[in-house]
């Protein structure tokens, strides 16, 4: 029996099970409304290392170990893990696990990458590949600025429609049983590029493909926003939050009963002075990791379809000129297996 409905949509045949998950974040994290929801929270923005990178890296592998011992499992017992973040090529994941055993898949997809990332996990686990595999990623506010921005010590003034990078990690360890929440169906994301050229302005760049691939979920698996205790983006902010309600909106459909974004929910946008709210991996992996899946765990939901969006962009393009291309990942999650 074939698994994929709809054009973009896969229905897992044997639901993986989350066996474990953790978050771990920095400062403003720690002073945010989710505080409570963080495995481990650090004050020290270098994680005890010489650099704001090598921080990045351990604050990862914190993720992992913390993910781990909460499962009673050992690097052993996980057969593959997909890692990503937002540094060049990729070495918060890669210097995290070079010490790892672990068979490890480097991805990227930007914000959205905990998405990608736990959407091949599943993938995986569930076509036999792998009795567990593991999903991580990490965003540093200091790297990313460095990287795409200005230097954090140039103290360069922020637009109103900036979004401030969360210093923080998730990890999701998959199964191919266990008590759940299970992964149920998982749509990949398009590249949808609607000329936004501004760097400062992730979430318009970012919303289009939000739009669009939510727009595949509920048609591929005909369902309406009704039918989720809870739709998550992932790092759109107020800005690109409220695109994709009007959007949504122009189609007839109301999104504004259970629709949330995780660049909303990580920060208090006024208090700690965030603009249009949280991005980069670790926003959307922490929320996941942290808040969503001890929801679902203490019963406050029953299903949600989580979806992070990334803006793929690179220094390069952007001293060149180009526009943001963005994606998004939708997966969507159950207390019930839905075999």
């Amino acid at each position: 029996m074939g698994k994929r409905i709809g054009a973009r949509t896969v229905r897992l045949g044997h639901p993986p099970a989350v066996l474990s998950f953790a978050a771990v974040g920095g400062h403003m994290e720690g002073k945010g409304p989710l505080a409570e929801y963080f495995d481990e929270l650090s004050e020290d923005h270098f994680w005890g290392q010489k650099t704001w990178e090598q921080g990045e890296s351990t604050m990862q592998r914190h993720a992992l170990n913390k993910a781990l011992e909460k499962a009673t499992l050992h690097e052993e017992d996980i057969d593959l893990i997909f890692a990503g973040d937002l540094l060049n090529q990729c070495i918060g994941s890669s210097f995290s696990l070079r010490g790892s055993n672990i068979p490890f898949y480097g991805v990227y997809g930007a914000c959205s990458t905990m998405g990608e990332a736990l959407s091949l996990a599943a993938m995986m686990v569930d076509g036999d590949f792998a009795r567990r595999a593991a999903a991580l990623t990490s965003s540093h506010f200091c790297t990313a600025e460095r990287q795409y921005r200005m230097p954090v010590p140039y103290g360069s003034q922020r637009t109103p429609t900036a979004q401030w990078t969360a210093t923080a990690a998730g990890c999701c360890i998959l199964g191919d049983e266990g008590d759940g929440p299970y992964v149920t169906h998982l749509t990949t994301g398009r590249i949808v590029d609607k000329g936004i050229d501004d760097p400062n302005n992730m979430g318009a760049a970012m919303a289009p493909a939000a739009y669009d691939t939510l727009s595949a979920v509920f048609r591929d698996t005909q369902t309406a926003p009704r039918d989720f205790d809870l739709i998550a983006t992932g790092d759109l902010g107020r800005l690109g939050h409220e695109i994709v309600t009007e959007l949504f909106a122009s189609d007839g459909v109301d999104m504004t009963k259970n629709y949330v974004d995780c660049g909303l929910l990580l920060f208090d946008l006024a208090g700690q002075d965030m603009h249009c709210g949280g991005s980069g991996c670790g926003c959307s992996a922490s929320v996941l990791n942290g808040y969503l899946l001890r929801g679902m765990r203490e019963g406050k939901w029953r299903r949600i379809l989580f979806a992070p969006t990334g803006a793929l962009l690179s220094p390069t393009s952007s001293f060149q000129g180009e526009s943001i291309p963005g994606i998004c990942h939708a997966v969507i999650l159950s207390n019930d297996r839905e075999e």
